[in-house]
């Protein structure tokens, strides 16, 4: 194995600052968000929490109703949040979620509500990395609206576009074999997961005091997985853009550069009234490599790999899980490191370290999380501010 970078490894990024700071076009869905939007996508993100699914229990809720989970936000966007990540032509390149970061400003995502997206390209760097030699690490922020003006949220993603040649000969693809679980592992695994599940029933409708909590703090461990294809297809079919027809379709994408082989008319909205087997994302094109081996391989990943964005909503719902309804998240942000790969399992810890006043006289208390695989390797780790009442 070798994470030298050769001699002549260049990456072209000249066509990207044409894009920086001008707006794109905005993401709108054709109808307003269903209840049972929200339910598939908490069940896509192993999220059982009953305030997002269950109708007797939201109803008795301090909301009377059904609210969206914070981050649902990437779901009413046609690109997870990725699109003003990835504006430019990189020749020869593919595109991996290198984190988020987010501010909610209040509001919640309801059923019923008609959400847009204004997205602007903020700025590129290129850096050189051991996993693909030069490497451009691209942002763009996301602005969340309802039918009403309100802000929800603004999202901050960064894009790692990188040549998948110099990944495959930097890396030379290890650990390609699915790793196994006993039937007695697997039993085990469902027995944490459940752990974490019960604490979110043992708060229930109550609140977690600001004064409750104290520095140093560790938060209920989330356990969830084995990943498999299965369960990572069922997470981009959650994300409403892979619907067919469920969104207006961009037109100002342009030739991104990616290789032939991950290249592909993926959301493109004439060749979905045709074919749209061709344009959702699971089949053909970029998005492929996440269900089939073969195609992860040729962008550098060992095996099948999960989704950047949906690593963000597991951050965002492991910590508004333990904040409970009467808590929010005010601010994350996250990175990831390397993505959940078929046959892991994900692990994930958090921790409070302290507390504060943020921008908008807001008391807040600051927690860490850390998401690791079942070998201890991380895959993301976030620093967030959570609002919690004072009584």
């Amino acid at each position: 194995m070798t994470n030298k970078t050769p001699d002549s490894a260049t990456l072209d990024t000249s066509d990207l600052d044409r894009y920086m700071g001008k707006k794109l076009q905005d993401a709108i869905a054709f109808e307003p968000v269903a209840a049972n939007d929200i339910r598939r996508w908490v069940q896509a993100m192993h999220y059982p929490n009953r305030l997002h699914y269950d109708r007797d229990y939201f109803a008795e809720s301090r909301f009377g109703g059904m609210v969206a989970p914070q981050s649902f936000a990437i779901s009413t966007d046609d690109g997870h949040g990725a699109a003003p990540a990835c504006v430019g032509k990189i020749p020869n390149s593919h595109l991996v979620f290198g984190g988020d970061e987010w501010w909610f400003h209040g509001p919640l995502i309801k059923p019923g509500d008609m959400i847009h997206n204004e997205r602007i390209p903020f700025d590129y760097v290129v850096k050189e990395t051991g996993f693909a030699g030069p490497t451009c690490f691209q942002r763009g922020d996301n602005h969340y609206y309802n039918q009403d003006g309100d802000k929800i949220a603004t999202q901050r993603s960064t894009g790692i576009r990188y040549r998948p040649d110099l990944a495959r000969e930097m890396n030379s693809l290890t650990e390609t074999e699915e790793p196994q679980w006993s039937d007695e592992q697997v039993v085990e695994l469902e027995e944490k997961k459940f752990q974490w599940i019960k604490s979110l029933h043992d708060l229930g409708h109550g609140k977690r005091l600001l004064g409750s909590v104290a520095e140093g703090e560790q938060l209920p461990t989330r356990v969830f997985g084995p990943h498999s294809v299965a369960s990572f297809a069922t997470e981009w079919r959650a994300y409403t853009m892979t619907i067919w027809g469920g969104m207006r379709r961009r037109t100002d994408m342009g030739d991104l550069g990616w290789t032939d082989e991950m290249d592909g008319a993926e959301m493109d909205g004439d060749l979905e009234r045709l074919n749209p087997e061709q344009t959702d994302g699971a089949y053909f094109g970029p998005s492929r490599g996440h269900l089939f081996s073969r195609y992860a391989q040729k962008i550098g990943m060992p095996r099948g790999y999960g989704y950047g964005a949906s690593m963000g909503a597991w951050v965002l719902d492991y910590l508004s899980g333990w904040a409970g309804e009467w808590g929010m998240v005010t601010y994350c942000n996250a990175q990831y490191r390397g993505p959940a790969f078929v046959g892991d399992a994900t692990i994930m810890t958090g921790e409070v370290t302290g507390k504060s006043v943020d921008a908008q006289g807001r008391q807040v208390v600051q927690v860490k999380c850390r998401m690791e695989n079942q070998n201890g390797t991380v895959m993301a780790t976030a620093k967030a501010e959570v609002m919690l009442p004072a009584a």
